[in-house]
């Protein structure tokens, strides 16, 4: 038997989301009480809560869900087998930027505000996820043998500060990032 949603609690969930963005496009996630999510989302704040922690602990759901979806459209592509790896990278790479570009004002706050260092750190920490999950499948003869959670590590904060990079700049183009995060790939990363 499936578990049925209740439309009221989705929507909560849905409006908490949605507030939680909209607020922390405006001013850095922390400067956002409970109370002014609260009340933005039309919830109590212990509907929020049962729900979270902190604005920041929301925010980051938020934002890994969305990166997630990404990684779900670079699997189909892959098992589809009709790109080739420098292509799969390139959109991959791509969806980053796209998710980036849809939560900029958030991360134009975060990036900029060192009291929001925790949006850095869960980007950091959602590459290397990636990347170990990524190294743990990879076949490449090129693979290192050296450590591989230091590996994740070092490519992690390697394309977390090439999109700060790219975030601060407006002389910087969504190509720009693309290209160079292409060109500073491992050969094994395919």
């Amino acid at each position: 038997m499936s578990e049925r949603v209740d439309p009221r609690a989705a929507r909560t969930t849905r409006a908490l989301e949605q507030a939680v963005v909209e607020l922390a496009s405006q001013r850095p996630v922390s400067r956002i009480t409970i109370a002014d999510l609260a009340d933005r989302a039309g919830v109590t704040r212990a509907t929020f809560y049962n729900r979270s922690t902190s604005p920041l602990e929301l925010l980051i759901q938020v934002l890994n869900a969305d990166l997630d979806r990404g990684h779900e459209l670079e699997e189909r592509r892959r098992a589809r087998g009709d790109l080739s790896a420098e292509q799969r990278v390139r959109m991959a790479i791509s969806e980053v930027a796209d998710h980036m570009e849809r939560f900029a004002g958030v991360y134009e706050h975060a990036l900029g505000d060192p009291a929001d260092r925790g949006i850095y750190e869960a980007l950091v920490s959602h590459f290397a996820h990636y990347a170990m999950a990524f190294i743990d499948c990879c076949t490449h003869p090129a693979l290192p043998e050296a450590n591989h959670e230091v590996i994740a590590q070092f490519v992690a904060h390697g394309f977390a500060g090439a999109i700060q990079a790219w975030m601060a700049d407006d002389g910087v183009t969504k190509d720009d990032l693309v290209d160079a995060a292409l060109a500073c790939a491992p050969a094994w990363w395919s």
